[in-house]
């Protein structure tokens, strides 16, 4: 049978099962190989919340969703055109994000009557007439996997966990995915397996044949390369991408970089990630408990090292009496907080935008920090370099904010030369002549940082108010005042580096959309389909939070209305409102999940009357 070959401009792929199937896995190996074919990418991995929960259970289901594309592209997608499901628990889940007539494969061997039980099926969807909209293939994956590994001497248990990667051949030929790069991948991976590498080959190559073989396809799909500006490229998640700038800062500064830690979702793999760059003088330490991380980077700031601390909302909470101590004592320090759903525990593997205003006003007394906030997953790299920039220069602690949709998402990302990163110089207080702890840059307000040890530059640090200029403990209720304005003037005077606002759209309309962090793409796409129709709307995206841009207020002036999205009851909302005495209006979403480009366009379309 001849196979005829389709050329598309995009597809969503959804890969879903078990927490054990290995749905993560060949998600990112697909979203690697189509990187390196030239697509651009956008990733939406979905890990459920529980540990260990029961195998087929609703609870226990992740997912991976990717969307490849000839253009560029800015989100993961809305919907999926290929859903892949190992059991009926993965269909229940998901089955509603599959377009009218999109492709479904089904792991027809979990079907059994336990199974559909688990899931909440009375009867079988797959004979009950219920998937009419859906172009469904059913598959024996379990099988078929076992089948094609009956000679490797594998148990049946180690057999049936490499049918993942027979799913991943069928998609591979359905989407004329690079094959040698994934063959590649499987040898990397389990090198010091031998018998895996053996197996997992022979059940993606399984796949491939089975797609050759049969007549269940009779059309496969081909996605042209997109158009990048010429560099070098790699697919990079949002919290490797964060280390890496951390690494990137560190060497550009000179510091070391010593990154205090503990353990918690979504910001665990930023200590994972920077525990591999030894030897680039990278100091990584998982403490105890939160509050001994930051302790452990205010320290090393102290010394005169780069001090980096991450964590989420829960976290944060934990350290924010000893970050007000960095505010006190005015040492450069990093804090990443990389959101996830709260109140408390929450949905720890779910992406929340509720932690600004923790992020701004979460600690006791008057103490205003910086705040800037990544977009996307490559844009972590710039941010949190700029972070260490404005911590250094200023001498004050700076909050980088992500949330777990871009830590965990992933694109393409256009890796820098060395040389055209902004610099940061480092002074340290050498000279003891007239030194004192608290005197002022007359420009950024920074105080000196004087490195223990240095003769000469003894003095007093500490959470106790001190005097201006002379650092003594100091009760004086006009010092304290003094100092409590100052730290705050040093804050508002970043605004003073901050560039142009950068604006999608006219620089004056009916409607400007303006949002912060992770709802970059879900609006960007939208603000782009609507300027195509021809509708007055521009968008602005905010990396600074605080200090807010000093052009903001007049652009926010130059539009009839001001929507502003955010996956949160209104927190930046509340603070335009106040700031600028204008009635902007929210678009609201806490599920635990993000935006829909359609979501957004609805707004508009009401806001517009259209």
């Amino acid at each position: 049978m001849t196979k005829q070959v389709q050329t598309i401009k995009e597809v969503t792929i959804l890969f879903a099962g078990d927490s054990g199937d290995g749905s993560q896995t060949i998600g990112t190996v697909v979203t690697d190989a189509s990187a390196i074919a030239g697509n651009d990418v956008s990733t939406l991995p979905d890990y459920p919340a529980e540990i260990r929960a029961p195998a087929g259970s609703l609870a226990g289901i992740s997912g991976f969703q990717l969307r490849l594309s000839s253009h560029a592209i800015h989100t993961p997608g809305d919907t999926c055109d290929v859903l892949v499901v190992m059991n009926p628990a993965a269909l229940k889940v998901n089955i509603d994000r599959l377009k009218p007539n999109g492709i479904l494969i089904v792991n027809t061997d979990n079907f059994a009557r336990r199974n559909l039980r688990l899931a909440g099926y009375e009867r079988n969807p797959l004979e009950d007439g219920s998937l009419p909209r859906f172009q469904v293939f059913p598959v024996e994956l379990t099988r078929l996997t076992r089948s094609a590994l009956e000679d490797t001497g594998l148990s049946q248990r180690e057999m049936d966990r490499c049918k993942n990667f027979f799913a991943l051949g069928m998609v591979c030929w359905l989407y004329n995915r690079p094959v040698d790069y994934t063959i590649r991948w499987i040898k990397e991976k389990y090198a010091r397996r031998p018998q895996y590498v053996e197996a997992n080959t022979l059940a993606f190559k399984g796949g491939i044949a089975y797609c050759d073989m049969t007549e269940q396809f009779a059309t496969s799909y081909e996605v042209k390369p997109a158009k990048f500006p010429p560099g070098t490229y790699r697919n990079i998640e949002g919290n490797m991408a964060t280390a890496l700038g951390l690494v990137a800062a560190s060497q550009k500064s000179g510091l070391t970089l010593v990154y205090g830690s503990y353990p918690i979702t979504p910001a665990s793999n930023i200590l994972h990630e920077l525990a591999k760059y030894r030897n680039f003088g990278v100091i990584t330490m998982q403490m105890e408990d939160e509050i001994a991380s930051v302790g452990v980077a205010i320290g090393a700031a102290f010394s005169g090292a780069l001090g980096v601390t991450g964590s989420s909302g829960p976290g944060i909470a934990l350290k924010a009496e000893a970050i007000n101590l960095a505010v006190m004592v005015e040492l450069p320090l990093v804090i990443c907080s990389i959101q996830r759903v709260g109140p408390s525990t929450g949905m720890p593997t779910k992406t929340e935008q509720a932690d600004l205003l923790q992020m701004l006003y979460g600690r006791n007394g008057e103490s205003p920090l910086p705040v800037i906030a990544a977009s996307r997953p490559s844009d972590c790299f710039e941010t949190v370099y700029e972070a260490c920039q404005i911590a250094v220069k200023y001498m004050t602690p700076v909050i980088f904010m992500s949330d777990l949709y871009i830590a965990f998402g992933a694109e393409p990302w256009r890796i820098p030369k060395v040389s055209d990163l902004p610099p940061i110089p480092v002074t340290f207080r050498t000279d003891s002549e007239g030194f004192h702890p608290y005197l002022r840059d007359e420009k950024t307000l920074g105080r000196p940082w004087a490195v223990p040890g240095t003769p000469g530059l003894e003095h007093r640090i500490g959470g106790l108010e001190k005097e201006n200029i002379t650092g003594h403990v100091s009760y004086d209720p006009e010092n304290h005042e003094g100092m409590i304005r100052l730290r705050a003037e040093k804050v508002a005077r970043i605004a003073d580096d901050i560039p142009p606002t950068e604006i999608l759209g006219e620089s004056e309309g009916e409607l400007l959309v303006l949002g912060w962090g992770g709802t970059y793409g879900a609006i960007r796409t939208a603000v782009e389909h609507k300027l195509e129709e021809g509708a007055s709307v521009s968008h602005v995206h905010l990396r600074y939070l605080n200090p807010l841009p000093k052009d903001l207020g007049d652009i926010l002036k130059r539009f009839g209305k001001v929507l502003i999205p955010e996956l949160n009851l209104g927190q930046l909302l509340q603070l335009v409102r106040a700031r600028y005495l204008l009635e902007a209006i929210g678009l609201n979403k806490v599920q635990g999940q993000p935006f829909h480009v359609f979501e957004i366009e609805s707004k508009i379309d009401e806001l517009l009357k259209r």
